[in-house]
């Protein structure tokens, strides 16, 4: 299937979705009915990200405001980051961080070339925002990251909206930490439910790489009642962690966040993930995009 279009660029409020085959399945970005210029980006009608051209400030999918607190506070209020997104999607957060952080260096690593040349083209962001692209497996393009060189890597790759295997594993964060400057912080997207042994495992894996960890999930998700998305935040320095719990809790879909000893004992005895062992992340059920 080619491109499909019935819309100006940049024009939500009155426009058509815009439809096109992408590397990774059917890309649609349907525009948003209540915000003149912004657009969700779904792929095989996975939401993948939101963007207000209007607004890059604007988060929001609550996985990604969460995020967004994480960009907040890692560094005093408006100083400008060096940041490694790992998947880029409609490259929302970057925006966020050019939009809150300016003169912010930032490397997006995208393997779907072809979504990459679709948001380019429909979605542009500010040109003066310093965001390079590489269209690139997410560990490839990691292992291209200076030594030290970045304050910020956030991981949030999914591919038929599972996370890859090679991507959970603890070799992978060996690359991570080698890639943060000194109390620099890394931040991950996790999706999973009922029994949460792939959010487990995840904690265990970050746990045995860095000396500070928090997750901030909805509380449901926690208590594995439903499925859905976690982000875990490590560094080897201090976390903010009154900071973020506050921030967390006032969200609109308030997060609970979770650190400590408290969170040793939610990992229930999961152990480090290795390449050897390592698996995708769970497919979420049909009914979680319903």
């Amino acid at each position: 299937m080619g491109r499909s279009r019935n819309s100006a660029r940049g024009q939500g409020g009155g426009a058509e979705a815009v439809v096109e085959q992408v590397d990774g399945g059917l890309a649609r970005l349907v525009p948003d009915r209540d915000r003149a210029r912004a657009w969700t980006l779904l792929i095989d009608e996975a939401p993948q990200s939101h963007v207000d051209l209007d607004d890059p400030a604007h988060l929001s999918f609550e996985y990604q405001r969460r995020f967004g607190h994480v960009v907040d506070l890692a560094a005093p209020p408006g100083k400008p980051l060096n940041a490694v997104h790992l998947g880029g999607g409609a490259c929302t957060l970057a925006r966020y961080v050019a939009a809150t952080r300016p003169r912010s260096t930032q490397q997006v690593v995208e393997r779907d070339a072809k979504l990459v040349q679709l948001v380019r083209r429909e979605l542009p962001w500010d040109a003066r925002a310093r965001i390079r692209v590489r269209s690139t497996d997410a560990r490839e393009g990691l292992a291209k990251v200076p030594d030290g060189w970045a304050g910020l890597v956030v991981a949030d790759v999914f591919s038929g909206a599972r996370t890859p295997a090679h991507l959970t594993s603890t070799e992978f964060l060996d690359d991570v930490r080698r890639a943060l400057a000194p109390g620099g912080i890394y931040a991950a997207n996790l999706a999973d439910g009922p029994p949460l042994a792939h959010l487990r495992g995840q904690i265990a894996t970050a746990a045995a790489r860095f000396a500070e960890l928090a997750l901030i999930a909805d509380p449901a998700v926690l208590r594995g009642k439903r499925f859905g998305n976690a982000v875990l935040v490590a560094s080897d320095a201090p976390l903010p962690i009154a900071e973020l719990t506050r921030r967390a809790a006032s969200d609109p879909h308030p997060g609970r966040v979770q650190h400590g000893r408290e969170l040793v004992d939610f990992t229930g005895g999961a152990t480090p993930v290795t390449d050897l062992a390592a698996v995708a992340s769970p497919a979420p059920p049909a009914s979680v995009f319903r």
